[in-house]
């Protein structure tokens, strides 16, 4: 007897199917070599009565992964042009050696890691979801593949705003006279909270994802096992 006879239900028909697919390879390791090429009485493997029953789930599940896709693909598309924008514009320019003016303080290191930072990771986040776009919403993409890229491309993305807005931050640090600068911290905090926000509410998201990609299904109590 496993220990919680309720069902498993997870947000969202992506993470459903993923779970499902778990519960699946679940009980076809629990099971005897011989049982699954065996057919019902209607001339049906398991594997096929597995198919015909997720039909919906994994078309529903397909079109929330090709519209998260499509959606943040766009807006890593679009860091990724700020990214490298602002990687090849550097604050105060160079100098008749080439090499750049701030070149030694801080602030200007700050703002190279964290533009390369930003510029890396959009572009990767842009791969995996284009990943996504691409690939065949068959069930076995459901179990890792699929959560796998969608984990991928949420993570970098994620960086990547934070990446840009910490550029954007060291970058105008130089612009602004030293009496000012003390008094431009708060405004910078402020920046940060748009993403901060968007972070949280898309917090439950990436914690279902993380969830549901790394738990296994239940154990049956190890006195059924003996």
């Amino acid at each position: 007897m496993f220990t919680d006879p309720k069902p498993w239900l997870t947000p969202g028909a992506a993470l459903q199917m993923q779970w499902e697919v778990k519960w699946f390879e679940y009980v076809k390791k629990s099971m005897r070599p011989n049982f699954f090429p065996a057919l019902n009485n209607d001339k049906e493997s398991p594997q096929q009565i597995f198919t015909d029953k997720h039909k919906d789930l994994v078309k529903n599940g397909g079109k929330w992964l090709n519209d998260t896709a499509t959606a943040c693909s766009v807006v890593s598309t679009l860091i990724a042009t700020v990214a490298f924008a602002t990687s090849t514009t550097l604050p105060g320019g160079n100098k008749d050696t080439g090499i750049p003016a701030l070149e030694g303080k801080p602030a200007f290191h700050l703002f190279a890691i964290s533009s390369l930072v930003a510029l890396c990771s959009s572009i990767t986040s842009t791969i995996m979801f284009l990943a996504i776009l691409t690939s065949r919403n068959q069930e076995k993409n459901f179990a890792k593949y699929l959560p796998g890229k969608l984990l991928a491309g949420l993570t970098t993305l994620f960086v990547s705003i934070l990446a840009v807005l910490v550029s954007f931050c060291s970058a105008h640090f130089f612009v602004l006279q030293k009496e000012l600068r003390m008094y431009a911290l708060p405004i910078y905090v402020a920046t940060c909270l748009p993403v901060t926000l968007f972070a949280i509410a898309q917090l439950p998201l990436y914690v279902d994802l993380i969830w549901v990609t790394f738990s296994k299904v239940p154990q049956p109590p190890l006195e059924d096992n003996a």
